[in-house]
């Protein structure tokens, strides 16, 4: 080999090291980028905002879907068991920032007005009894909490997004419902109206 071939074979190996150690430096850069946003929405995802929550339901008219689950303690429980009633069913889980805030107000309006014909159940989706049942202690809740380990309930109610919530006519029509947090102040502003139909 001559001492020119030699030379260009040592120049190409350099430029190989310099492309492949510039690769690596924007492979960290991006990784670091990603970790960074990731970290950003994660942190902004557990701050849930004070003040009032403006979040309007839609306001609709569909059937409500048959539904059978099992009650926290293992009993079998049915939508369809409160025909008759005004009823919200929430849908929701203990790591969900939102689903805790609104909590303490569906309890509110729930012990305000449980006597005038407004039921609520409170459905966990894809956790265990064993996690479920501090929460519900520590929250102090008095409605019926039902566990849905499958999810069957975001299917039959047409909704990924936690928590969602839904208002459901004596008659079994769903009336109104919320994608996102809601507050005892908009609750009585929605459903209120319903119960003295």
């Amino acid at each position: 080999m001559t001492a020119r071939r030699r030379s260009r074979s040592r120049q190409n190996r350099v430029w190989a090291g310099v492309v492949a150690g510039l690769g690596l430096i924007l492979l960290a850069a991006a990784i670091a980028l990603y970790a960074r946003r990731m970290d950003t929405r994660s942190k902004a995802a557990e701050e849930v905002p004070a003040g009032p929550v403006q979040n309007p339901p839609a306001v609709v008219d569909l059937p409500a879907p048959e539904l059978e689950l099992t009650t926290l303690d293992g009993q079998p429980a049915s939508l369809a068991d409160y025909r008759g009633q005004v009823l919200i069913v929430n849908l929701w889980a203990t790591w969900c920032p939102p689903c805790k805030a609104e909590m303490p107000d569906l309890l509110a309006y729930y012990e305000d007005h449980k006597d005038e014909g407004l039921a609520l159940v409170a459905i966990n989706i894809q956790e265990p009894a064993e996690r479920v049942r501090p929460f519900v202690e520590a929250y102090g809740l008095t409605f019926p909490v039902w566990l849905d380990p499958k999810g069957t309930s975001t299917m039959a109610f047409r909704t990924q997004g936690l928590p969602s919530t839904f208002v459901i006519d004596p008659e079994g029509r769903i009336r109104l419902i919320w994608y996102g947090r809601t507050s005892r102040e908009l609750l009585e502003q929605y459903v209120t109206p319903m119960l003295g139909q």
